[in-house]
């Protein structure tokens, strides 16, 4: 068979809870939703660090985060280590991409030929993580101001991002149907919605009744019913000064689902695309996500945790021509996308790699058989909201999370899709919980780690004090991407200034 295209597209901040393919009645997203029909769908995907930088990254070289040193989102990505790009080069791809990647350090390309965007975010050391400021520390600035000014907009900052990307993630489909040389492309588009704040235009607000829009499974926790890391988080996104309420959570969901809607438009166009010029019929088309959005579960928002709508990321893979379409309930994990795409792209098992992976390939499952699956997929965070290292191990139904050593949590996620009964004391799973810990500290010394970790910060937010931040190390496309979207600056602050109209920004209103 000839060798395929293939087309990658990453949502940014988008939950597998979030889409019709895994449960939600909800949502509109027709174009995803007919992928899914007719592709495979891995029901059990999840991202390696519920962070954007460090989950691309890990992704992009097949290890897990903590093992390329990537903890938080201003950690260098080492442009010694090779990429499932370098190695598609290798194989005479041609690999490009339009879009958000987080790249952080000098290295902006990582084994890709051509970037078409610059970055919406910043690539230097801002966003440092400093243990030594405890858990309030933000990085980013990040509160609840951009939930409870969620709505409708004329413009946002993301959507002049994500047209950008769409506009040059088209044309360069259009330019790749062009080439007469025979060689194969991997191209990436990846947005950055639906990332908060969940504020759209108005005509995929309209989509949805807000009436239908449904409040989270979970209600808000007190304080001390929530674990470690969730308390640290409940204070590092400043929810202990801000007050939401239940319409400020439907508000948000309202907007975070018409930015899905917007970003499968999107999604429907590059099909289109595909279909005018002749692609669909040898181009794999793989729809995933860098991690989730808690979506006021549990009174929690953003990423940053293990939970379900966190970790677990849409996992869809598309060729009606290759593989028949189906469900795949097994685990599996971003980590995997490497030998995956290297198994597609060389027609066989391949295994040229110059440095360890920690993935396993999904094409025999493409194929129809799991039985080489692991089953088992393992998560890590050091980012924001962190006070020291915590890991996460899922095997079958059972997640097992071990929180700074702090809090244990064990959960089956298909008994209690919630995780709302933690069963990591309960005498009966003793011994399973035992197995667990044993894979998740295999080769796993989190003592050592912390050591290491806070080195790692300390370096950065010396480096970043003293140059300001220059060089920013930011893609340059164009002769202004240095100065446009995210650079030195909050994310939230800098996306609320940019919407049209203004909204003048959400206070704290609770007395300390």
């Amino acid at each position: 068979m000839t060798r395929p295209n293939i087309l990658f597209i990453q949502a940014d901040q988008l939950a597998a809870n979030a889409l019709a393919p895994y449960g939600n009645k909800t949502v509109k997203a027709p174009n995803i939703d007919r992928l899914a029909d007719e592709g495979v769908v891995f029901e059990n995907c999840y991202c390696n660090l519920p962070m954007c930088g460090p989950s691309r990254a890990s992704m992009h070289a097949g290890r897990l985060p903590f093992a390329i040193e990537m903890y938080d989102n201003a950690n260098e990505f080492h442009a010694d280590i090779p990429t499932f790009a370098h190695y598609l080069r290798g194989l005479d791809y041609r690999v490009e991409m339009s879009g958000k990647m987080h790249f952080v350090g000098p290295d902006q390309m990582h084994g890709y030929e051509k970037r078409h965007t610059t970055e919406i975010y910043p690539a230097n050391f801002a966003w440092t993580v400093d243990w030594s400021k405890g858990r309030e520390y933000k990085p980013t600035n990040l509160t609840m101001a951009p939930i409870i000014e969620s709505g409708p907009a004329v413009r946002t900052l993301q959507m002049d991002y994500d047209d950008e990307v769409a506009y040059h993630g088209t044309q360069a489909l259009y330019d790749l149907a062009r080439k007469d040389d025979g060689r194969p492309f991997m191209l990436t588009v990846s947005f950055t919605s639906p990332h908060s704040p969940f504020v759209i235009g108005q005509e995929y607000w309209d989509l949805y009744d807000h009436d239908d829009i449904e409040s989270p499974a979970v209600p808000p926790l007190e304080e001390n019913a929530m674990d470690h890391l969730s308390r640290n988080l409940h204070y590092c996104q400043s929810r202990h000064e801000f007050t939401v309420t239940d319409e400020h959570r439907r508000m948000a969901r309202h907007g975070y689902y018409g930015m899905i809607s917007y970003i499968d438009e999107k999604i429907g166009q590059m099909m289109e695309v595909l279909e005018k010029t002749g692609l669909a019929e040898n181009t794999i088309v793989i729809i995933t996500a860098d991690h989730g959005e808690m979506m006021g579960e549990r009174g929690m928002w953003f990423k940053q945790h293990f939970f379900e709508w966190a970790s677990k990321v849409p996992f869809i893979v598309h060729a009606p021509n290759r593989y028949s379409a189906a469900r795949v309930k097994e685990n599996c994990s971003l980590v995997d996308l490497m030998p995956t795409l290297m198994d597609m792209a060389a027609g066989e098992a391949w295994n040229g790699y110059a440095a360890p992976i920690d993935g396993n390939s999904l094409v025999p499952a493409l194929n129809g058989n799991t039985d080489a699956m692991t089953d088992l997929c393992i998560g890590e965070f050091a980012a924001d909201g962190s006070t020291g290292p915590s890991r996460m191990v899922k095997r079958g139904p059972w997640k097992l999370m071990w929180l700074e050593g702090v809090d244990t949590l064990l959960y089956n996620t298909d008994d209690d899709p919630n995780e709302v009964n933690n069963l990591a004391d309960d005498p009966a799973h003793a011994d399973l919980r035992a197995e667990l810990e044993e894979i998740l500290f295999d080769g796993w010394d989190p003592d050592a780690l912390r050591v290491q970790i806070r080195a790692s910060q300390e370096r950065r937010l010396a480096i970043h004090k003293i140059t300001g931040g220059e060089p920013s190390y930011v893609n340059l496309v164009r002769e202004d991407d240095d100065r446009r979207y995210i650079r030195n600056a909050g994310a939230a602050d800098t996306k609320a200034k940019a919407r049209l109209p203004y909204v003048a920004p959400a206070k704290p209103d609770k007395v300390a």
